[in-house]
């Protein structure tokens, strides 16, 4: 215990002492979590539509100022013929083109049918794909609007018709912070823990101090100690700061045990300052240290499941995302922070990240090369 704790003394001076770090692990990471979550917005709005009026009717008026009141669309421009539109696109002034057609009202009186041509600018998919999908709900809820003022009740078919009731759980107004905020404080507490102990043992190297360590009587796992726990009450810290932040600035709480956040966190760090003292055994430059670190976090953050849902990715990436600890702590922060789930709900996923927590250690601990 006294050779700890001269160890935790030293580690803790050297942290504090360096101002880079302490900006770092307390002021990076708040304001990322205060910024992120406004920028990474799940919802597509402001989506550019061109519109080629050729019927310039009461009804081709009323449908445009229905789509560009849905807050979905932004009219970009007015056009007289579908090639002028589609400079539009050409230009990236312009997401799609609604081309109204000739006699669109006098046809859908009197022959209760018309058509409509959309265009879209397909590269970006996502954004392509919900327009559509936005355009066409609109168009839908337009079409029987008209229905209901042309033909009389009576006509329409009297037959039994489904309601449909849709109840949001767990995320009620569907705000994309709620979900966001828990995902992208898992990411910033993964990086910090993983950048800095991946640093710290190819610091002393760098310095020349590990040669000291290393004909000194201290023992490997008094090291590996000693660098991982300060980087652990670090990495606590944190998570409690980003805590605060969640409920201050988006008022987020979680509705599970807090308690139970906080005991999967403890292991979930002691496996990640492991990964990252890890492959500070195997670097020798603080350069090639960041540089694997980088590699591995790129992967922790597009396969984690931040982004994109494991259950939607292909089989051989869902396999790899089962070797990636980030995305159990992305998992059991949205079950307890949104679902309240229990201990019992989020047992196996003690179970992985303590195994994880118990093979990179070791593995740090064996590698380590000390002389005596």
């Amino acid at each position: 215990m006294r050779t700890m704790r001269f160890l935790l003394q030293k580690e803790f001076r050297q942290i504090f002492r360096n101002r880079a770090i302490l900006v770092m692990i307390m002021v990076m990471p708040v304001m990322q979590l205060i910024i992120l979550p406004l920028a990474a917005d799940y919802e597509v709005k402001n989506i550019n539509l061109a519109v080629v009026d050729n019927d310039h009717s009461t009804y081709s008026q009323k449908l445009i100022t229905t789509a560009a009141a849905s807050g979905y669309f932004k009219l970009s421009g007015y056009r007289s013929s579908y090639k002028e539109a589609l400079q539009l696109i050409e230009n990236d002034d312009a997401d799609l083109i609604l081309e109204i057609p000739k006699n669109f009202e006098r046809n859908l009186v009197r022959e209760n049918h018309q058509q409509l041509f959309i265009a879209v600018n397909a590269i970006n998919g996502v954004k392509a794909g919900l327009g559509v999908s936005y355009l066409n709900t609109i168009l839908k809820n337009f079409n029987a609007d008209i229905r209901l003022q042309v033909k009389p009740a009576a006509k329409f078919n009297t037959a039994p018709l489904i309601e449909i009731t849709v109840s949001n759980w767990y995320n009620p107004l569907l705000d994309y912070h709620t979900f966001m905020v828990p995902g992208i404080l898992a990411i910033l507490i993964t990086m910090v823990g993983g950048f800095l102990s991946a640093l710290n043992i190819v610091k002393e190297k760098e310095v020349g101090t590990i040669e000291q360590i290393n004909v000194s009587p201290l023992k490997k796992y008094h090291f590996i100690l000693g660098k991982l726990i300060p980087f652990w009450i670090l990495g606590n810290v944190v998570f409690t700061l980003g805590l605060l932040i969640a409920w201050l600035v988006y008022g987020i709480t979680p509705l599970g045990n807090i308690l139970l956040l906080y005991g999967f966190i403890w292991i979930y760090l002691l496996a990640i300052l492991g990964f990252g003292l890890l492959i500070s055994t195997f670097c020798d430059t603080q350069q090639q240290a960041m540089f694997i670190m980088f590699f591995f976090m790129m992967i922790f953050i597009l396969m984690g499941g931040l982004f994109t849902a494991i259950d939607s990715m292909p089989e051989w990436a869902k396999y790899i995302s089962r070797f990636t600890p980030v995305s159990y702590l992305i998992e059991v922060m949205r079950m307890v922070v949104l679902k309240g789930s229990t201990f019992k709900d989020v047992l196996p996923h003690f179970l992985k990240i303590g195994l994880f927590a118990v093979v990179l250690n070791v593995w740090a601990v064996l590698n380590y090369k000390k002389t005596s």
